[in-house]
């Protein structure tokens, strides 16, 4: 029994255009160089979700991180995860 071409075609169309795309848009990208301030800014952000106002009150800072490390069995390949993120809104009259 043969299989009906029109699904098939309809699958390779959408993920051909998506991978199309992608490709594009990932040559529009440009490279930028790394910081090393902002690497070890990111590294000393502590582990959690934490807030702060300062004093002045116009501006308020929050940070996260989630660090984690995902094995397949006990002495199985790992896999470190380290997602770090850093915000600001500052608030100011012109």
């Amino acid at each position: 029994m043969a299989l009906p071409l029109a699904p098939i075609a309809g699958v390779a169309l959408r993920y051909g255009t998506l991978a199309l795309a992608a490709y594009a848009l990932s040559r529009r990208v440009g490279r930028s160089a790394t910081d090393q301030g902002a690497e070890d800014a990111l590294d000393r952000v502590p582990e959690g979700i934490c807030a702060h106002r300062p004093r002045d009150r116009r501006q308020a800072n929050a940070s996260a991180r989630f660090r984690r490390v995902i094995r397949l069995g006990e002495d199985g390949p790992g896999l470190e995860i380290d997602a770090t993120a850093l915000g600001r809104i500052r608030l100011r009259r012109p």
